[in-house]
C-alpha cells in the first residue's frame, strides 16, 4: 500500500518538474482565452467563426457534387426512377450522418472542445481506468479544463466503464481501435489532398485532351507545394482565405440547382420521401447495393469535421453546416438529378452538363479552385490529431505552433505539414491516377467510421 502511494507521489513530482520545464509555454498557454469553456459567446464572434469553418472544415464535404452521380451510376441509368431512388438515398445519408450523428451528437461528445478519435479515448480514460498510461493523477485535478463527472453506480455508463475495466483485453483492444481509427484519419489527411487536387488540375485537359497526364501531375505537385506552404501563417488567416470561396461555391451550386429543378423536373423533390429508398433496394439486384459506394462519396469528408472541433466553437460549426451547406447540398443534389431524369445519358458528367451556359467558365473556375480548397479540412485535422495523440504519450515529442491566442485549438505542426506535402507528392506522382487513389481513400474512410 505504501509503495503504491509512493509511486503516485513520484508521478506527481515528475509532472511538477515537467510542468517547470515548459513553465515558458505554460504561461503563454494560460494566457490564451479557452473559447470551448466560456458559455457565452458574442455574436459577431461566433458568425466569424462560422464564416471561418466554411473554408477550413466543409470543402471535402462541399466538393461531392462533382462526383457523386458519377460513381452511384458507374454502368449507366437504365431505369429514371433509379434516379430518384439514388436521390433519396443520399438526402437521408446527409440528413442522417452528418446532420443529425455528427453535427448534433458526436461534436457534444468532445473532449474540452477537442475532437478525434483521441479526444474520445482521453474522456473515456478520464472516468474509467482504461488506458495503459496510468492516467487519473491526483495533479491532474489542479488543471482548470480537467473534469470529471460521476455516475451512479446502476447506470448504464457505470456498468459500461466496469466491463472494460474487467479485462486486459478489453483495454489493449479499445486502444487499437483508437490507434487505427487515428492511422485511418492520418491517411485520410495524406490521400484527400492527393486526390482532390489531381481531379482540379485534370481539369485542364478538358479544352486539351491530348494533353500528357505527366504535366497534370507537375501541375498538381506545384499546388500541392503551394497549400503546404502557406499552413504556417495558421487557421484562422487560411480560414480568411479559403472561406469566400467556399461559400460562393455553396452558393453557385445551390442556386444551379434550383434552376435545374424548375428548369427539368419539378416533381423530383418527391425523393425526400422514404418510400423511394425502399423501391430503389427492393426493386435492383446486386447493381443498388454496389451503387451504395457512390451514395457513400456524398459523406465523405464528414470524418474531418468531428477532427477540426479544436479549430472553432461547436456552435459556429452547427450554424455553418444547418444554414449553408446542408441546404446548399440538398439543392445541388436535386438539381443534378432532375437534369439527370431527362437527360440520362449524360451521368459522365452530369454537374458539369447541367450547369447553365451563361456561367457555365466562371462556375467551373470555383468548382476547380473549391477542389482544391478541399483538402484543407484533412490538413488540419491531422494537426489536431496528431497534437492529441503528443499528449497522451502515442507519438514522439514534436513542435507544436499556437497560431492563435484566441483558440487554443488552432495549431501548426511544422513537422507533420512538411512530412504530410512529401506522402501526398508520393503518392499524386506514383499513382498518377485518381480511380487508384480514390479506392484507397474509400478504404481509409469507412474504416474511419467504423
Amino acid at each position: 500500500m505504501d509503495s503504491v502511494e509512493h509511486d503516485t507521489e513520484d508521478r506527481g513530482n515528475m509532472w511538477d518538474l515537467e510542468q517547470k520545464l515548459d513553465q515558458p509555454m505554460d504561461e503563454e498557454a494560460g494566457r490564451i482565452r479557452s473559447v470551448q469553456g466560456e458559455k457565452k459567446l458574442s455574436g459577431l464572434l461566433l458568425l466569424r467563426c462560422a464564416f471561418q469553418s466554411l473554408g477550413v472544415v466543409y470543402g471535402d464535404l462541399g466538393t461531392s457534387p462533382l462526383y457523386v452521380f458519377y460513381n452511384t451510376f458507374a454502368h449507366g441509368i437504365d431505369d429514371r426512377e433509379d434516379v430518384i431512388g439514388a436521390l433519396s438515398l443520399i438526402i437521408y445519408s446527409l440528413t442522417l450522418v452528418p446532420l443529425l450523428k455528427y453535427v448534433f451528437i458526436v461534436c457534444r461528445a468532445n473532449d474540452n472542445g477537442q475532437g478525434g478519435t483521441f479526444a474520445l479515448y482521453s474522456v473515456l480514460c478520464r472516468h474509467a481506468k482504461v488506458n495503459t498510461i496510468p492516467n487519473q493523477h491526483r495533479t491532474d485535478e489542479r488543471l482548470t479544463t480537467y473534469s470529471r463527472n460521476t455516475f451512479p453506480e446502476n447506470s448504464l455508463a457505470a456498468s459500461t466503464r466496469r466491463w472494460l475495466e474487467k479485462h486486459r483485453f478489453r483495454k489493449n483492444a479499445l486502444l487499437i481501435l483508437v490507434l487505427v481509427g487515428t492511422c485511418m484519419a492520418i491517411g485520410d489527411g495524406i490521400l484527400t489532398p492527393a486526390i482532390s487536387v489531381l481531379s482540379a488540375s485534370g481539369g485542364i485537359k478538358v479544352e486539351n485532351p491530348k494533353m500528357s497526364s505527366d504535366v497534370v501531375v507537375v501541375v498538381a505537385v506545384v499546388i500541392l507545394v503551394g497549400i503546404f506552404s502557406m499552413q504556417h501563417y495558421g487557421t484562422d488567416k487560411v480560414g480568411w482565405l479559403f472561406a469566400p470561396l467556399v461559400l460562393l461555391w455553396f452558393l453557385l451550386i445551390g442556386g444551379i440547382g434550383v434552376f435545374n429543378i424548375w428548369k427539368h423536373y419539378p416533381r423530383i423533390l418527391k425523393a425526400f420521401s422514404p418510400v423511394y429508398v425502399y423501391r430503389y433496394l427492393k426493386g435492383g439486384g446486386k447493381e443498388r447495393w454496389a451503387s451504395l459506394g457512390g451514395v457513400l462519396l456524398s459523406i465523405t469528408g464528414t470524418e474531418a469535421l468531428f477532427a477540426d472541433l479544436g479549430h472553432f466553437p461547436v456552435l459556429a460549426i452547427q450554424i455553418a453546416f444547418t444554414a449553408v451547406v446542408f441546404p446548399c447540398l440538398l439543392l445541388a443534389y436535386c438539381g443534378q438529378a432532375a437534369y439527370l431524369y431527362n437527360n440520362t445519358d449524360h451521368v459522365v458528367d452530369a454537374f458539369y452538363r447541367s450547369i447553365p451556359d451563361t456561367i457555365y467558365w466562371p462556375v467551373f473556375i470555383v468548382a476547380t479552385l473549391a477542389a482544391i480548397v478541399a483538402s484543407q479540412a484533412t490538413i488540419t485535422a491531422t494537426f489536431s490529431i496528431i497534437k492529441q495523440a503528443l499528449a497522451l504519450g502515442c507519438f514522439p515529442r514534436v513542435k507544436v505552433v499556437h497560431t492563435s491566442k484566441k483558440f487554443p485549438g488552432q495549431i501548426y505542426i511544422p513537422d507533420i505539414n512538411w512530412l504530410l506535402m512529401i506522402l501526398c507528392i508520393a503518392v499524386t506522382a506514383g499513382f498518377k491516377n485518381q480511380s487508384q487513389i480514390g479506392n484507397a481513400y474509400g478504404e481509409c474512410t469507412c474504416t474511419l467510421w467504423v
